[in-house]
């Protein structure tokens, strides 16, 4: 008998979709799909190169740290100086995950008890609800509503359930909405996580995924903000390394202490090799991300400008490389999925997927080749024609 927790488990968003495609696939129908957000682009060469050095030194195919090499964890303190003028020790305030997903994970086993309350984005990357189930907590909902500009108002969340909240997740810039926050909210998140007792988890997957000048802000730059919480980072999106596994997690020292422990118990480390080839990407020149800067901002331009012409009225996001969009009239998120699937073979995610906040929405990613990108919008076109809201 399988336990109640994973009883519970839904399956994993990301994991249906890849199912869709391979059954597609299966009936050699070609798809275009703008549904998961992994970089097209290869790992820049010189992070490759040191990987290859590194695998070869035999002192790397023992056991690594749990908590990750001290170098690599003063190249995570050194690039966040750099970066955001944001001072970290990198013995005491800095962990290696292995991808940033499993510290997000992680982090709900070292604070909930089951019964315990965690403030959730809705609509927002899954994998916060996830790990709040696994732990036994409860998610309480922050909607991110376009009339907010898709950030949390945290004046509507009940006095008893923040009393009572354990850990705080915020995600900018802001998977699936594409939204940017700025020091103003981060400084209002701080003050209310100092009232209430609350642990925030920042994630910060896509800081460096920014366009035309934009320069996100770290939560971590706000006043205050290591005393309340940590954030997570990850060179997968910056440095085209969804597969290779490796992230951090920054902030207050107790946290990280706590999710080192965590960890030193149920895995291993991440093999050092990777480690090294990490330091490279965040110690190295910043010309392989300014391109790929350059490569988003093109596309993003082209499927904004596309839907546009369809009928709908997009801004362009400042960052991440996701267009979040309503649905035409007369669908839902999951019925319009699967009309584009089913008459133009192409993928792209129902909003109901993160959260009941995203009902009404689909989100549409940027990580494919401009001439795939230009095939599915031709036949979007085809088949929706002009589009009604």
């Amino acid at each position: 008998m399988e336990a109640t927790r994973i009883k519970k488990l839904p399956p994993y968003l990301f994991a249906r979709i890849e199912k869709k495609i391979e059954e597609a696939k299966e009936k050699g129908i070609d798809i275009v799909s703008f549904g998961i957000g992994d970089p097209d682009q290869p790992t820049p060469g010189y992070i490759i190169d040191e990987l290859c050095k590194e695998a070869y030194n035999p002192a790397n195919h023992q056991y690594p740290s749990s908590v990750g090499m001290l170098s690599y964890r003063k190249a995570v303190s050194d690039y966040y100086k750099k970066t955001h003028n944001v001072d970290l020790d990198p013995k005491t305030e800095i962990v290696t995950l292995i991808g940033s997903k499993e510290g997000i994970g992680h982090i709900n086993f070292c604070y909930v008890d089951p019964g315990d309350i965690n403030l959730v984005p809705d609509p927002g990357y899954p994998v916060y609800g996830i790990g709040t189930l696994l732990a036994g907590g409860e998610s309480y909902p922050m909607p991110l509503l376009a009339e907010n500009g898709f950030i949390p108002d945290l004046t509507k969340i009940p006095e008893d359930i923040a009393k009572k909240a354990k850990l705080m997740f915020i995600n900018y810039p802001n998977n699936p909405t594409g939204a940017v926050a700025g020091r103003e909210f981060f400084t209002e998140v701080v003050a209310f996580a100092k009232k209430y007792n609350i642990i925030v988890c920042s994630d910060a997957a896509y800081t460096e995924m920014a366009y035309e000048g934009y320069e996100p802000t770290s939560f971590l730059e706000a006043p205050g903000a290591k005393d309340v919480g940590i954030e997570f980072g990850s060179l997968s999106k910056p440095f085209n390394m969804t597969g290779w596994r490796i992230g951090w997690a920054a902030g207050r020292s107790d946290v990280i202490e706590a999710l080192g422990r965590l960890k030193s118990n149920l895995d291993s480390g991440q093999f050092q090799a990777v480690q090294y080839a990490a330091i490279k990407g965040l110690t190295g020149p910043k010309d392989s991300i300014l391109e790929l800067r350059k490569l988003y901002n093109k596309r993003m331009n082209m499927v904004v400008d596309g839907l546009n012409k369809m009928g709908w009225s997009l801004p362009k996001p400042k960052a991440t490389f996701y267009i979040w969009a309503p649905v035409p009239k007369g669908y839902t998120s999951a019925s319009f999925a699967e009309y584009v699937l089913e008459k133009a073979g192409v993928i792209i995610t129902p909003g109901n997927g993160y959260g009941q906040y995203g009902e009404g929405f689909f989100r549409m990613s940027i990580t494919l080749a401009d001439e795939r990108i230009k095939e599915g919008l031709s036949r979007l076109e085809k088949a929706l024609g002009k589009v009604e809201f």
